[in-house]
């Protein structure tokens, strides 16, 4: 199937992988950084279809397609660790030409994000989680990785993803999400079955990252769902406090707040971001 994408432009890394992106919005300064906004498990950059024109005038927007997902090669291989993510963000920035970013990601692209963090603190200038954690996956979590790499693998990727989808919006609004949850499910039929496996088993072995936020020297924002059923706001926020971490609930949101509550997402996007993409810092903390 074909994917789903905003990607319309390739970058060749030192592996030899691809990575597809899509580019909106330009740098007022040349070094200005760049804002990349990293999509979720079986997801591609079009998950940020509705944010994306709403960041109008905020600076460079850039959205991949993660290793796997979208547009982007899927290398053969059993676990895509959350390191192999972060080493493909920075070899994009690199092939862009680009010195530093604001990363921000949702779920999967959340813990690419910290493993960026982590590994690249030299390349940031600020980074975020939307319905993500920090956390290492529990016993249980981990058992349920196991499981949906065994049915991608076993029964093929549509059944999971039909099963996966409708579990990623808030109950409450689920009648009117009908449209969402039916592109979230197409984007996700269009995401590589050896990609998907592979991701499922780097989630599964992903270490607790805590300490990379509470030992964060740049912006950190943190964006929950009140009602999101994946991942529950304690473990986006974790408890972290300081006058650099910015913590943010949807209230009527489940675990797909692009899609679900998009005018609030690029209003809270552009709050942390505009001025780390300017020069002017980061919004003043409430």
């Amino acid at each position: 199937m074909e994917p789903v994408t905003l990607a319309n432009r390739q970058a060749q890394l030192p592996t030899n992988e691809k990575i597809a992106y899509g580019v909106k919005g330009e740098k007022k300064s040349f070094d200005d950084p760049v804002l990349i906004l990293l999509h979720g498990f079986c997801g591609s950059s079009a998950y940020w279809r509705d944010v994306l024109p709403l960041l109008e005038g905020i600076g460079k927007v850039v959205v991949p397609d993660l290793r796997g997902h979208g547009s982007s090669t899927a290398p053969e291989a059993v676990v895509y660790e959350m390191s192999d993510f972060a080493d493909d963000i920075a070899g994009l920035l690199s092939e862009m030409a680009e010195r530093r970013a604001v990363v921000i990601g949702h779920s999967l692209g959340g813990y690419a994000a910290l493993a960026f963090a982590e590994k690249y603190p030299d390349k940031l200038a600020g980074f975020g989680l939307v319905h993500s954690t920090a956390n290492a996956d529990s016993d249980t979590a981990k058992a349920n990785r196991d499981k949906a790499a065994e049915t991608i693998r076993g029964q093929g990727l549509g059944v999971f993803i039909e099963a996966l989808v409708p579990k990623l919006f808030a109950p409450s609004g689920a009648d009117k999400m009908k449209a969402q949850i039916a592109f979230a499910k197409e984007i996700g039929r269009g995401t590589s079955a050896v990609g998907a496996a592979a991701t499922a088993m780097g989630m599964k072995q992903r270490p607790d990252r805590n300490a990379v936020i509470s030992g964060a020297d740049v912006p950190v924002l943190l964006l929950a769902g009140k009602e999101d059923g994946v991942i529950p706001p304690e473990s986006t926020f974790g408890g972290h406090k300081s006058e650099t971490i910015y913590p943010v609930l949807l209230d009527a949101s489940g675990h797909m707040g692009m899609l679900e509550q998009p005018e609030r997402m690029a209003a809270e996007i552009r709050d942390f971001a505009a001025g780390l993409l300017n020069g002017s810092g980061a919004r003043t903390h409430v």
